[in-house]
């Protein structure tokens, strides 16, 4: 790192929904490059990359993990990705560092809608992708079904560079249409092959797919196209340049295919990765404003611009401390360096640099641009947040986390876990942006809020493993309001004679209910000093206290316009406590006669789910109460907005996930509150007279 010439450098997320085998192929990259001396396997827990507990027991990757390796004289920075859609936030942070994608597509089961979404990410921020169909040798397995799926899912122009020899228990190879040559594998884990001629039985489809390679190269490239359309044979080298053009440009997909778990296609696709993904030079230059001003800074990959580096990650141990992850943009960095963080506006000591391996960790003395390495001990940096030199600054745009769609209420299980939990929920939050811990008011509870049922309990497993803090999730109290639907006039009076001074306040209130949405509005029409200008504000001050518990479910009252228009007082017994009583007497006879009724929150929901099961979710949709006020089409998919109480959605991502097989996806969002039925305010208030 910082030795190798910034051109050979390679920054790759490894991507696809859960399952595709993204993990597999990063094992076999690391088997075949000699980082590893045997081909890790997922399913027996012996993987470099998932080495969590929790991903372990769930054999899935539920945390983005780094490796690094040399293939061809280049160097690879590898980032295994999350599949899982509890955990794509992870993909994305990831992606907005990265150079390029290999984004794996199942033969048996095409893409996803977690695919799909990552997809998007890698639009919106320009990287530039190849695919590898994966499990040729699986049951079912179809390669131009699943890059069909591409094509349809994606919206991807596939092109096929490599073609398989078979399939199922047939697959024996793969066919490289640019070389026009076979490769026989032995199927001994180890990748050995033998080059031969392309079968006879192959040749037909390989020159037609050839056919496609080559028309989508000659688009790519206005000399090529000219020399195409003339009818002159493209050397390898042009169609070489081609590949990378297309590839760079997004003008195609190229496709490659193979087994990861049996190592085959691996090493064609290394020799791939290296001529057609870009390196940081490619990349270009990273933009970014002067801090505390709009001035517009930009930096060139280069060891010779001014250091400048982006956090994207970060990992706490309870034993080893706080690890940094960063990608560098320009410049260089060194151990025992002192550099600036704009976004906290303060200083940081560079003590040490690694380079990550899976868990291991370690040391280089240098890095330059380009590299992604790991910090330790940073002690106000945070992900998202940019460092750089300390008298060349700039700042990037961090990324905004994903807003969390469900929420838990925790308690701790035993007796003085607070600062436990609190230390460890803190540390976890510096590590996963997306979890949120936040204390309702109301409820008078500790809500903890991801993205999905699965990624609170994973954090929960987390925060007992290694901060040795136990917590219970449960649903949360969903924070209704009350309200009025009439107007009265009434009386509060408070007197009270105990041999001494007594107490006296008088009040008489009109009460009238407010548009919604409009709170609590306090009108004073006290004329003739009847109720002293000082003893006013504690009037109001009484009646906003007995807001708070209304008489159907004690929650906060709402939407009400409050008229002071007349009241007595005793020159000696009255005070501010006797008024506020009377102004909380008034309120509460108030609410006895102007028809109290009970208000929910509404969600605005935005549900991205396959054709397919458009009508079952809508269905759902409706059995909850909810409203759909619009469906957009994309790609091969539904988009439906909503909006639905949120009594009804609290456990709604793993109900969606059921409907949908796990392929749709949602957001939600407080948006307004509203009447609930009368048949369901029996129900709730039933409910709660239970409790």
């Amino acid at each position: 790192m910082g030795k190798y010439d910034t051109t050979k450098l390679r920054n790759l997320g490894i991507v696809a929904h859960n399952s595709a085998g993204k993990t597999s192929l990063v094992e076999a990259i690391l088997f075949n490059t000699g980082m590893t001396d045997k081909l890790g396997k997922v399913d027996n827990g012996t993987s470099a990359m998932d080495f969590e507990e929790e991903e372990i027991k769930r054999q899935a990757t539920l945390n983005s993990s780094l490796n690094h390796c040399l293939w061809n004289d280049h160097s690879l920075h590898i980032v295994d990705t999350p599949g899982v859609s509890n955990f794509l936030h992870d993909t994305r942070r990831c992606l907005r560092i990265l150079g390029g994608a290999v984004v794996i597509v199942s033969a048996i089961s095409g893409t996803k809608s977690q695919t799909a979404q990552i997809w998007k990410w890698c639009d919106n921020f320009e990287v530039p992708r190849i695919a590898f169909v994966n499990k040729m040798d699986k049951d079912r397995a179809n390669f131009l079904k699943a890059v069909d799926d591409m094509e349809k899912s994606l919206g991807a122009r596939a092109v096929v560079v490599t073609m398989p020899i078979g399939a199922e228990t047939e697959f024996k190879g793969t066919i490289d249409l640019i070389k026009m040559e076979a490769r026989i594998y032995k199927f001994d884990e180890k990748g050995t092959y033998d080059v031969v001629a392309i079968p006879a039985e192959y040749q037909s489809e390989a020159e037609r797919l050839r056919e496609q390679l080559l028309e989508a190269i000659a688009e790519a490239d206005d000399d090529l196209m000219e020399k195409y359309l003339d009818g002159e044979e493209l050397t390898e080298t042009e169609i070489m340049t081609g590949l990378r053009e297309g590839v760079l440009t997004g003008v195609f997909t190229a496709v490659f295919c193979g087994s990861a778990t049996a190592n085959i296609g691996v090493r064609q696709l290394l020799d791939y990765i290296v001529a057609c993904m870009p390196s940081p030079i490619d990349k270009g230059m990273q933009v970014g404003i002067k801090p505390f001003s709009e001035d517009i800074i930009e930096r060139q990959p280069s060891e010779e611009d001014p250091f400048s580096a982006m956090v994207f990650k970060t990992i706490n141990d309870p034993y080893a401390g706080k690890l940094t992850l960063m990608r560098i943009y320009s410049g260089t960095l060194t151990g025992d360096t002192v550099v600036f963080n704009p976004n906290k506006d303060e200083k940081e000591r560079i003590s040490n640099i690694f380079q990550l391996e899976g868990k291991k960790q370690s040391p280089i003395k240098l890095a330059a641009a380009g590299d992604i390495i790991a910090v330790p001990k940073l002690k106000v940096t945070a992900t998202g947040d940019t460092l750089c030199d300390l008298k060349n600054q700039v700042m990037y745009e961090p990324l905004v986390p994903l807003k969390p769609i469900i929420s838990f209420a925790l308690e701790g299980k035993g007796k003085g876990d607070e600062d436990k939990i609190y230390t460890g929920l803190q540390r976890l939050m510096e590590e996963d942006p997306t979890l949120r811990i936040t204390r309702d008011d109301e409820t008078k509870e500790m809500v903890l809020s991801g993205m999905g049922q699965v990624h609170l309990e994973v954090a929960v497993e987390r925060l007992h493993r290694k901060y040795g803090a136990e917590i219970v999730l449960r649903e949360p109290k969903v924070p209704y309001r009350e309200t009025i639907k009439a107007a009265t006039k009434v009386q509060g009076k408070y007197k009270k004679q105990s041999g001494g001074k007594g107490q006296f306040g008088d009040v008489w209130i009109e009460v009238k209910p407010l548009p919604r949405g409009s709170g609590y509005e306090f009108v004073d029409k006290i004329v003739g000093g009847v109720v002293p200008r000082n003893y006013i504000p504690a009037v109001d001050k009484g009646i906003v206290e007995a807001m708070k518990a209304g008489p159907l479910t004690k929650n906060q009252v709402v939407d009400v316009q409050i008229t002071l228009y007349d009241g007595s007082h005793h020159s000696v017994d009255s005070s501010e406590m006797a008024f506020k009583v009377a102004g909380s007497m008034a309120f509460k006879k108030a609410m006895e006669a102007c028809k109290p009724v009970l208000l929910e929150p509404i969600m605005s929901i935005e549900i991205t789910v396959p054709d397919d099961c458009m009508g079952d979710v809508i269905g759902d949709l409706n059995s909850r109460r909810g409203k759909v006020v619009g469906v957009e089409p994309q790609a091969s998919s539904q988009v439906i907005m909503a909006e639905v109480p949120m009594s009804e959605v609290l456990r709604y991502a793993p109900e969606l996930r059921s409907m949908t097989s796990d392929r749709g996806m949602f957001s939600m969002e407080f948006s307004k509150y509203e009447e609930v039925p009368t048949h369901q305010t029996a129900k709730i208030l039933e409910e709660m007279n239970k409790e």
